[in-house]
């Protein structure tokens, strides 16, 4: 295992201290927002489309946030804000939601937006396409639209989940009248997206910039604040860096600088360290298997890599200290649905070596057991460290491991499309509810669906699924704890899937860039409230 020196262990300890929530001592310079200016963001990797109800990653909701409006917000406790929703009910019994909708809002081409619109992309996206949704909302049979501005969901069961998903990115909403008729998956308006929100989209040139600008017509009146929203492409990591410390760009999410970069940066005046704003999001990383590869059907091969990862390493050494080991699929920030008491593999070399002597996987006079090929996520640096950590660790118990870089579309390709893979690493959040994040990885409807961040291991089991259908239509809650604390016992006891780490992402903005971060699903959420505060300069 790494050693982690005392010098390195004291800088990790002051860069904790950066990234403590900023205290009521500190007193903004001006509090009444100043309209005007251009932030640039960072957004890397590129995004393979703009529009989250078709693609749920990381890069894509980043921008989609800003472009679309949800039918509410997240609070930092996640209890429920009003957006294109003004107020809900649920029936005692759990069949029916009712949403009332904001009056006089605007598509960015002028058309009004409706309850059809909420209809028609629960029927056509929500249901049947969108990752997180497709098991969320099976159990709505009708939705009823008794004006423009009522739209009432009857389900056969119940579905708690629902109400956590109900965001900008949880639940995108389209606009009918340019979506119904075509393939939605290859609309051209899922690049060019026309949404409700903040910002307009103004244009998108592959590999530099994406330009939105400020909704003249948004409905919540003098916001945003921000004329222009650019979204910079910045690939290199030492370059993105630079821009944020030269002032070059203003805003990025999701730990976008390397780790060991990350205090001296939170130490310069003109920037500031933010952990708020992913309360929604709950990541977790993990490691998958390819069970249909010959040596990974085994699970006493599965389990002996599983005994051969210093989970405390990765977390410690690999991510600088921003993530813990993961116990389970569930992460402990979802502490109502989480399990501690799963089957664990304890860092020992020795197990894995045993394990795999049993399964007939003898060293040959090389060393070398067998040969895998990992597949990491292309979001940056860290991924790529988790994959050379892997790599070593492996190779102690015997297993050579190749690791294969490639962008985006072509991971999700290879690992959920075709799974052409060995092993590939990733991370899901796993939100409020399990059923949002965490059992698409687990669930065998998505096996082969070329869906990203589902089953790409191509584990079935019917009791897992049977568990999760339970899940589903509980219409208790405790019911539906101990049946997702079922689940996580059955799942690491089979271990298709490897969880690694409970990830601590942070973002860094200007100090002169007030009221960003006004909510718990921020990271996807639009920067309508931001403004630039001038007074100092």
């Amino acid at each position: 295992m790494p050693r982690l020196s005392r010098r390195s262990a004291v800088s990790r300890l002051a860069l904790a201290s950066l990234l403590a929530p900023l205290g009521p001592e500190l007193v903004l310079a001006a509090t009444t927002p100043r309209r005007g200016g251009t932030l640039t963001a960072i957004v890397q990797p590129e995004p393979v489309v703009l529009t989250a109800a078709v693609n749920t990653a990381a890069p894509t909701q980043f921008v989609s946030g800003n472009v679309f409006d949800g039918l509410v917000d997240y609070a930092f406790d996640l209890s429920l804000r009003p957006s294109l929703a003004t107020s809900w009910e649920v029936a005692p019994d759990g069949k029916t939601i009712t949403f009332h909708l904001r009056q006089g809002v605007l598509w960015h081409d002028g058309q009004p937006f409706t309850s059809a619109d909420v209809k028609w992309s629960l029927e056509n996206v929500w249901q049947t396409i969108h990752p997180r949704n497709k098991s969320i909302y099976k159990n709505v049979e009708t939705v009823d639209v008794p004006d423009e501005h009522t739209v009432v969901l009857r389900l056969k069961a119940p579905s708690l989940a629902i109400m956590s998903t109900l965001n900008a990115s949880g639940a995108t909403i389209l606009p009918r009248h340019l979506y119904e008729g075509t393939d939605i998956l290859t609309n051209p308006y899922n690049n060019k997206p026309i949404g409700t929100g903040p910002f307009v989209f103004k244009e998108w040139k592959k590999g530099e910039y994406i330009l939105l600008e400020r909704n003249p017509h948004y409905w919540d009146q003098d916001k945003p604040y921000l004329d222009k929203l650019i979204f910079k492409v910045v690939p290199d990591a030492a370059a993105r860096a630079a821009a944020l410390e030269k002032g070059e760009a203003q805003y990025a999410i999701l730990s976008p600088v390397p780790l060991r970069e990350a205090e001296r940066l939170g130490k310069l005046p003109q920037l500031r360290i933010e952990t708020r704003g992913y309360e929604w999001l709950s990541p977790v990383f993990y490691l998958d298997f390819n069970i249909d590869n010959p040596y990974l059907k085994d699970v006493k091969v599965r389990q002996a890599l599983a005994h051969a990862i210093d989970l405390q390493a990765i977390a410690k050494i690999v991510w600088y200290g921003f993530a813990v080991p993961a116990i389970s699929p569930v992460p402990s920030t979802v502490p109502f649905f989480h399990n501690p008491d799963v089957p664990r593999y304890a860092f020992d070399p020795a197990r894995a070596e045993t394990l795999l002597d049993e399964a007939g996987l003898k060293r040959g006079a090389n060393g070398v057991r067998f040969k895998l090929t990992h597949d990491f996520l292309p979001y940056g640096d860290d991924f790529k460290r988790t994959g050379d950590y892997l790599k070593q660790a492996l190779k102690r118990v015997g297993i050579e491991v190749d690791i294969r870089a490639q962008d985006t579309a072509s991971f999700i390709k290879r690992v959920y499309a075709d799974r052409d893979f060995d092993v590939s690493s990733s991370w899901n959040g796993a939100f409020p509810d399990p059923q949002m994040g965490i059992t698409r990885i687990y669930w065998s409807g998505w096996v082969g669906s070329g869906t990203p961040w589902t089953n790409a291991s191509g584990y079935k089991n019917p009791l897992v699924d049977d568990l999760i259908d339970q899940a589903a239509i509980s219409p208790d809650a405790k019911a539906r704890a101990e049946l997702f604390r079922k689940f996580q016992t059955v799942v690491q006891t089979d271990l298709p899937t490897l969880p690694l780490a409970e990830l601590r992402f942070f973002t860094l903005h200007a100090a002169n860039l007030r009221d960003l971060t006004q909510q718990g699903d921020q990271v996807y959420a639009s920067v309508k409230n931001a403004w630039f505060d001038t007074s100092a300069e």
